[in-house]
Order: structure tokens, then C-alpha cells, then sequence
């Protein structure tokens, strides 16, 4: 197609085979040309006509490249963003974006200056499950917010050595991977907190790095309260509510990742929808009525990502995600970290 974006992928791990890999395959906006495989080849099996290519320096240097995503592991991020904006490349991160708040906003400020569009990926924005909740808490039927409470509960005992997600310093763990999607979303629906209380600890034997944490965001007058933990055999909801006049639950977790990991591409008008047993419920008081109903969930769909970044690319138009938004996310994980230290509460 006439006008299509030139991508290349700094690396075809898990975010690139799961995520990036298959919401490119099916956008016919973008044409994907250079893959980042060492040892590999991958990325044929979805690619058939890429080039895998040995080195980073290959992509900087392709003069048709116009989009870099860049995701490897965290650490690499910052120096790998900015030779790509230095090279004149859009730039595409995984989140958290970088490790630390003052390297992403000279990375900002270096897309700014040269006139580039860079964001970052927090596709847990176009969850299925969290497009339901914008809207019950736009529709606000429970009346006053009085408490938010988000769980992201996994069942894993397993450690997969040699991986970095589950070694290094006090940026690996789940704070930094799961936590940065939940404080996104909770900044995406209240904004930046007053204060921030956060408890991370190891819970499974021979862990190295923090696979729970306890985080809890004042707002003055309600609470967001954000928990993981890694040992969790028998979930409760994901999503809970509470109202001055009732209260919103929601259980499961949207299945986009999981259709991904499958094999399954991002196709159809189906793509996304959630059978009625996922459902959340809404309990609430209204005119002295007690009312249950089902809410239906709106569907997931990252698709909504890579249509947004070619419309910031080739139109001008909004950023998918504003990484200055993803900045003040970064400062909160960062209130997070300096909080469990001290044992205390920060104030952002």
C-alpha cells in the first residue's frame, strides 16, 4: 500500500512474537522490514519476507526504516530510544519506557527537538475489562467514589532462571512490569495521586526479585488501592468498586494476551468480545430501589494502538499514549520504590 510506514523490531522476544509482532502483521499501515535476532529466526514464521538482521546499528542505518519499536529488556531501553531519535527514527518503547523518570524526559526532550513521534506501549489502556471501567465510573451509578481496588493475581511458583524479569536490582520484578500497567490505568482515570503507600516483597521460595506488591494511591477523597502477588491459586475480582451507593465487581482478565500467545491473529469483528459468564455486576441504590445488573463488557482491542500511531506519524494527530503522561507514571513507580524503602508514605 501507497504510504505505509517502514518498521523495524529491536528484538522478536515475547513482546515481539506476542504483541507487536501480530497487531503489525494485520495493520496494512505498516510493513514490517528488519527483525533484531541474534540467534534466531523467528520471526519468519510471522514475517516471511523480513530481514533479520545481527545488529542494532543495522536498523539505525537503513534509510527506509522510519519506526523503531524498541522492546528489550528494560535496562537497554534508554540508550537504545536514543540512538534510534538520534538517527531520526519514531520511536516506539514497551513500558515502563525507562528505568528511571529523568532518562525518559530527556527522551521527550530529544523527540521534541528533532520533531519525532515517540510513545510508549501500554496496550492495557484498550483492555476489554478496563474500557468497561472508564465507562462505569463515567456513568458514576454507585454515586460518590469512595474506594478503587485493581488486582493483577497470578498462580506461579515456578522461577524461570537466567530470565531478566526475575533477577536484578529493585527495577526487576512485577513493580515495574505488572505495576507499571496498573498505575497507568489508574492515572489514566484519576490522574496523579496526592500520596503513595507501596509494600513490595518475594513471596515464592528462592525468589530474587519482588513478585508482590501492595500499592495504595490517595486521592483525597477515595483511595486506589493496586495488588499482585504471584501466589494467588484462587482469584477474586479484578476490578472492585465501592460508591457512596453501591458497588461495581468485575473477575477475570481480559483474553486478548491470551488469543495472542495462541497463535491467533487480530482479526474480525469479533476480536476481543468477552462471554457473558466475565461479565461484571453493578449492585446500587437508586430512588430507594435496589438494583443488580450485568454490565456488559466493552471489547479489548489493541489494534486501536498501531491505528493510533500511524495516525500521529502520517497525520499529526494524538499521540496513542503521551509519553509526558508516561513520565508522571514513572515518577509514581518511582514514589513506589522509595516508599517500600523507607517505610513510609510519599507525597507525590
Amino acid at each position: 500500500m501507497k504510504n505505509q510506514v517502514t518498521v523495524a523490531l529491536a528484538s522478536f522476544g515475547m513482546s515481539g512474537k506476542v504483541f507487536h509482532g501480530p497487531l503489525l502483521k494485520v495493520n496494512c499501515n505498516f510493513r514490517v522490514k528488519l527483525v533484531l535476532e541474534r540467534s534466531k529466526t523467528l520471526s519468519k514464521a510471522l514475517f516471511p519476507d523480513v530481514t533479520i538482521v545481527k545488529t542494532y546499528d543495522t536498523i539505525l542505518s537503513d534509510n527506509e526504516v522510519e519506526l523503531v519499536v524498541v522492546n528489550t529488556p528494560d535496562k537497554y531501553h534508554y540508550p537504545m530510544v536514543k540512538q534510534a531519535l538520534e538517527a531520526g527514527k519514531h520511536v516506539v518503547v514497551e513500558k515502563p519506557a525507562t528505568l528511571r523518570s529523568a532518562e525518559l524526559q530527556e527522551l521527550i526532550e530529544l523527540a521534541k527537538a528533532k520533531g519525532l513521534v515517540f510513545t510508549v506501549f501500554q496496550n492495557r489502556r484498550w483492555d476489554g475489562d478496563f474500557r468497561t471501567v472508564q465507562k462505569v465510573i463515567r456513568e458514576a451509578r454507585f454515586g460518590r467514589l469512595v474506594e478503587f481496588e485493581s488486582h493483577y493475581d497470578r498462580y506461579r511458583t515456578e522461577i524461570t532462571p537466567g530470565t531478566w524479569k526475575e533477577e536484578g536490582d529493585e527495577y526487576g520484578g512485577v513493580l515495574y512490569n505488572l505495576g507499571s500497567h496498573m498505575v497507568d490505568q489508574a492515572y489514566v482515570l484519576f490522574g496523579k495521586p496526592q500520596t503513595v503507600t507501596a509494600h513490595l516483597k518475594t513471596v515464592r521460595t528462592g525468589g530474587k526479585v519482588a513478585d508482590y506488591y501492595d500499592v495504595r494511591l490517595d486521592y483525597g477523597g477515595f483511595s486506589a488501592l493496586l495488588k499482585c502477588s504471584y501466589l494467588v491459586m484462587n482469584p477474586g475480582p479484578r476490578y472492585t468498586i465501592n460508591g457512596e451507593y453501591g458497588t461495581f465487581k468485575k473477575w477475570g482478565i481480559d483474553g486478548q494476551e491470551d488469543l495472542l500467545k495462541a497463535g491467533n491473529l487480530p482479526e474480525g469483528e469479533d476480536w476481543g468480545k468477552e462471554d457473558v459468564d466475565y461479565w461484571g455486576t453493578l449492585v446500587y441504590t437508586e430512588n430507594e430501589e435496589h438494583i443488580e445488573e450485568l454490565v456488559e463488557t466493552i471489547p479489548g482491542d489493541y489494534r486501536i494502538f498501531y491505528d493510533k500511531m500511524y495516525e500521529a506519524i502520517r497525520n499529526d494527530k494524538a499521540l496513542p499514549v503521551n509519553p509526558a503522561k508516561a513520565l508522571e507514571v514513572l515518577k509514581i513507580l518511582e514514589a513506589c520504590l522509595l516508599s517500600n524503602k523507607e517505610h513510609r508514605t510519599v507525597i507525590v
